[in-house]
């Protein structure tokens, strides 16, 4: 569905579209980076307003958040377009789509709180880059905060000030995809650059948003002990020794049909290394190894919640405290 955008500015007879740090200009009758967002006759259009490309109820586990009401269900929404050009994508199919090469079913916010209510406790924007339907997903988080149901962005972090200002509002978790500490990384592989990610994962956590960062180890890419040295380093100076973040594991695809899969190897000395430079809440992910799935408690050592592939069960906690030396967890529950 097509409807006026948000954040956009008149520039020289052309559009600036002030969404996301591309900060595009675009001219009469063309788009955006992302796709999805078109100048027409002097106005910003969005033209995937409900439009869904994906519908799914699925673990909250699988965004993955890992301390955010663990064993719930989360109405997972997608749409078409991304303001990324990753060559590693595992949704490319959508997130490198236009609405007009996808079928894509309308959804208007006041069906997807029904739809919500019906089977989940939450909803999440998630498949492809959430910040490209901001109208959609402010709309729709606005009418589930309004329900008590709790909303999600997985997200690559890629937001000017103005829109994570306006969705941190109603917005209750995230997931930040940091997919690198270098910036020839996000130039090359992504079209993109470092500095506005790390400063959105800030953000968000500043704003009250309960933040999970993932970094995907892609061999021979941003795998090397240095750079996973520069990541826990930044994560604990900028987020704190608490700060849950998931190492997972990278597969071919796409464009990147020629790098090997991350092997256990590589994702254990991932998660030494961050052991070490003192993060304390640490898991592995596209792995089949339950105990780096699961929460332990950082002073004791307590089993706290227990993971099997996508479920969770809250093993000994006392609210949020741990069941056995009473250490406060950072845990949404």
């Amino acid at each position: 569905m097509e409807k006026e955008a948000k954040y956009w500015e008149e520039r020289d007879g052309k559009i600036r579209c002030t969404l996301c740090p591309h900060n595009c200009i675009i001219g009469e009758g063309k788009r955006g980076i992302c796709g999805v967002r078109e100048n027409r006759n002097g106005k910003l259009y969005t033209l995937i307003y409900g439009s869904c490309s994906s519908a799914h109820a699925d673990p909250i586990e699988k965004k993955p958040l890992y301390h955010f009401h663990p064993g719930t269900f989360v109405y997972s929404l997608g749409t078409v377009g991304c303001n990324f050009r990753c060559l590693h994508c595992q949704n490319y199919t959508i997130s490198q789509a236009r609405p007009e090469e996808y079928p894509l079913a309308e959804i208007m916010p006041e069906d997807a709180i029904k739809r919500v209510a019906e089977c989940c406790d939450g909803i999440a924007f998630t498949y492809n880059e959430p910040t490209i339907w901001m109208e959609y997903a402010l709309d729709t988080a606005k009418m589930a905060r309004e329900k008590n149901l709790y909303t999600v962005f997985v997200t690559n972090g890629y937001i000017n000030r103005e829109p994570l200002d306006d969705i941190s509002r109603y917005l209750d978790a995230v997931n930040v995809d940091v997919k690198s500490m270098s910036n020839s990384f996000y130039r090359k592989l992504c079209s993109a650059s470092l500095e506005p990610v790390l400063e959105a994962c800030w953000g968000y956590k500043r704003r009250g948003v309960h933040v999970e960062l993932t970094y995907l180890v892609i061999p021979s890419h941003n795998d090397s002990e240095e750079e996973i040295k520069k990541f826990c380093r930044w994560v604990i100076k900028e987020m704190g020794e608490l700060q849950v973040i998931h190492f997972t594991a990278f597969y071919p695809h796409y464009r990147m049909m020629n790098v090997p899969p991350t092997s256990l190897k590589k994702l254990l000395g991932a998660y030494t290394i961050a052991k070490k430079e003192g993060l304390h809440y640490v898991y592995l992910g596209n792995v089949p190894h339950g105990d780096y799935e699961n929460t332990y408690c950082h002073n004791c050592g307590n089993l706290l919640i227990e993971r099997y592939g996508f479920s969770a069960k809250i093993m000994d906690m006392d609210g949020k405290k741990c069941g056995k030396c009473g250490e406060e967890i950072p845990v949404v529950l």
